[in-house]
């Protein structure tokens, strides 16, 4: 009896082993395929691009409410939060915060993303909170958060399966360091229903393969919601590559080994 239980942890022992070299090659495949593109791209192409090039890519892709955004702000006791930006916020004779709240503001008047807001962020003079659920409950892409102590190993499963499906990911390290965003790009607007049925679907499969995780730093998908809440926006997401956290090689895109790409 002893030698079968014996056989038995040796089994499960060199299964474990195997999921883990599986993995490790999934990494190494991902790796080896961004090189392949990166090498497609000439470098001068990259390099020549003018300020208003830069922020015309970032905009191409990071897409949600143009209508309405959000700015981080943080105050002297080290509270943070974010808050819809108005045309009129302090405005003399016309803001009363924060005697009055701005859901509660008869003069509240939302400020459209343009080219100065996401130059603006990039530059670090705010960062920049996005909507992703438009009106008529559509979207540009899903954003996959993990955010506790397992984000590597979670992240990496999650990665993995992609790959496996041929899908089309960025991973980027959190504003804190200690967690990832997994983003997931449309070439056009698609039901967010349905875009979050694809990351239910995806984080489902890395949970069958990766039966040993726990997957505890899974934290939400954005969009946040299939439909517009009523009288609300749906959960925004913090754009990637804030500055000051990007001195620190947070908030960044990071490779299959979690380094972040040279140029960002």
């Amino acid at each position: 009896m002893d030698s079968l239980e014996q056989e038995l942890a040796h089994i499960e022992e060199r299964l474990i082993a195997l999921e883990k070299e599986k993995s490790a090659l999934f990494e190494r495949k991902h790796f080896l395929q961004n090189q392949l593109t990166e090498e497609q791209i000439p470098a001068t192409q990259i390099e020549t691009l003018s300020v208003d090039e830069k922020v015309a890519l970032f905009s191409s892709l990071f897409k949600g409410r143009t209508d309405i955004f959000s700015r981080r702000w943080e105050n002297k006791q080290g509270r943070s939060g974010y808050s819809v930006a108005c045309t009129n916020e302090w405005r003399q004779g016309i803001c009363h915060k924060p005697r009055i709240k701005c859901a509660e503001c008869n003069h509240r008047v939302f400020s459209a993303i343009d080219y100065a807001v996401i130059y603006d962020h990039l530059a670090g003079k705010h960062t920049l909170g996005l909507y992703p659920l438009l009106q008529g409950d559509n979207c540009w892409f899903l954003a996959v958060d993990f955010d506790k102590s397992d984000w590597q190993q979670a992240v990496a499963a999650f990665r993995e399966t992609c790959v496996d499906f041929s899908i089309p990911f960025l991973v980027e390290r959190s504003r804190s360091g200690n967690g990832a965003h997994i983003w997931i790009f449309f070439d056009e607007t698609i039901p967010a229903r349905d875009a979050r049925r694809l990351g239910f679907g995806l984080l489902d499969k890395a949970m069958e393969r990766h039966a040993g995780l726990s997957f505890e730093s899974y934290d939400r998908l954005f969009p946040n919601q299939d439909n517009m809440p009523e009288g609300g926006f749906g959960n925004l997401i913090a754009l990637p590559l804030q500055n000051e956290p990007r001195q620190s090689g947070n908030s960044v895109f990071i490779d299959v080994f979690f380094n972040a790409y040279p140029d960002q």
